[in-house]
């Protein structure tokens, strides 16, 4: 397992490296996992708009993990919506079934949902992966999971990347989403400490499953509100 701070240069470098060599002709799944704040989903998109600015428009795709959590009205059926972001609070199922079709179809526009966190509910079809996308990357928190089904999304990725951070670092963004999303500071504070933090720790427990650690740095930020981070 290789374990390095890389530049974004570095890292678009790494996954257009994926499109390389034996097996390139075949559909590409790089998966990215990590703690809640570590950096995620900003670095899929940057990689995504990196291989697309290379190889061409549609030429890559994102597929977010957070696209698959339930709704709240799911949630509240649950009682889980205290523990919004765990692993039982996310259709995982779904999201794995989506993950074969992705390795599988090559002649359909595949639909894939998102996390909208303005309206604070998933949403259908935000995303598409074209026929001709050669490249798909996708991200959550769990994707090096050991409970059912996770393993089985990991045997369907090519690779999968840890995305690391400084919990203090994480701290701060989680802290800053929460109160964008219109939490008072007691409020954010108390749903890191309560929620994000042991969800934090649960992911940690996947990290040298991976196949490689990453600590990034001179990522363009994210729009603020906007990233999950």
């Amino acid at each position: 397992m290789n374990e390095d701070t890389h530049t974004a240069p570095d890292l678009a470098a790494l996954a257009l490296g994926l499109l390389r060599g034996p097996g390139s002709n075949a559909r590409t799944i790089l998966g990215l996992a990590g703690p809640p704040g570590a950096g995620k989903s900003t670095l899929a998109r940057h990689l995504v708009a990196e291989v697309e600015r290379r190889e061409g428009p549609g030429s890559a795709a994102y597929l977010p993990l957070d696209g698959f959590h339930l709704s709240a009205a799911q949630l509240d059926r649950l009682g889980l919506s205290h523990r919004k972001g765990a692993p039982a609070t996310f259709d995982a199922h779904g999201y794995v079934a989506l993950l074969r079709r992705v390795a599988s179809d090559r002649f359909q526009d595949i639909y894939v949902p998102d996390f909208d966190r303005e309206l604070d509910e998933p949403v259908a079809a935000r995303h598409v992966v074209a026929p001709h996308a050669r490249l798909v990357i996708t991200e959550g928190n769990y994707l090096a999971a050991t409970e059912h089904p996770w393993p089985e999304a990991r045997r369907l990725l090519r690779e999968l990347w840890y995305v690391d951070a400084e919990d203090t670092v994480r701290e701060d963004r989680l802290l800053r989403r929460h109160r964008a999303g219109g939490r008072d500071e007691d409020s954010a504070r108390h749903w890191v400490t309560t929620n994000d933090h042991p969800n934090g720790e649960y992911v940690k427990t996947g990290r040298s499953l991976c196949t490689r650690i990453v600590r990034v740095s001179g990522l363009p930020a994210a729009q603020e509100g906007r990233s999950v981070l």
